[in-house]
């Protein structure tokens, strides 16, 4: 998740305001951007609990993750300079198939470019895409710890729904994680 929120009352004007000045952009993710989008994952297994991946990913297993994503299920990212500097995408929240009217999110923003509305921009592109894509509720899982990541997810209108109790385990610690969920 983003290291760091905006500090603003809109997340859909802060980011349009971000957009508008020609800083960052948002695109559909393609293989090309696999390299870049493991950089800034990898970065986030190895240091970090935004995620409870254990093992960093090559950039083969990166191309095949982007390769099985598509329609509402395509990752984004964001674009400065040319560069890749955060991604986005929806996952099933679960298998079984009450559950597909609604579905997880993962953002995750390059370290170096905390603090930029970037993780906002991201988030509000993922929500826009799971309305769009007729589902009914955005989930998103985040370890307990990771403030910056729970007031991103409140200012973009996820609220707190319960807390999962020493589910993971990284760096030698159980870890709770906290459910915030968005209605659609």
């Amino acid at each position: 998740m983003e290291s760091s929120p905006e500090s603003s009352p809109s997340s859909s004007e802060s980011s349009a305001k971000l957009a508008a000045q020609g800083a960052i952009t948002l695109r559909p993710a393609t293989l090309a951007d696999a390299a870049s989008i493991a950089d800034i994952y990898n970065y986030e297994v190895e240091n970090t609990t935004a995620t409870m991946d254990l093992v960093t990913r090559s950039l083969t297993e990166q191309q095949e993750w982007l390769a099985d994503r598509s329609g509402a299920f395509a990752a984004i990212v964001a674009v400065h300079g040319g560069q890749v500097v955060g991604f986005a995408s929806l996952s099933p929240y679960k298998e079984r198939a009450a559950y597909r009217p609604t579905v997880e999110d993962s953002v995750y923003v390059r370290r170096d470019m905390g603090r930029r509305g970037i993780g906002k921009l991201l988030l509000t592109g993922v929500i826009d895409l799971a309305a769009t894509s007729g589902f009914h509720s955005v989930m998103a899982r985040i370890e307990a710890s990771g403030e910056a990541s729970r007031a991103l997810h409140t200012a973009c209108g996820f609220r707190e729904v319960g807390v999962e109790i020493e589910v993971g385990r990284k760096f030698n610690r159980w870890l709770d994680m906290v459910l915030l969920q968005k209605m659609l």
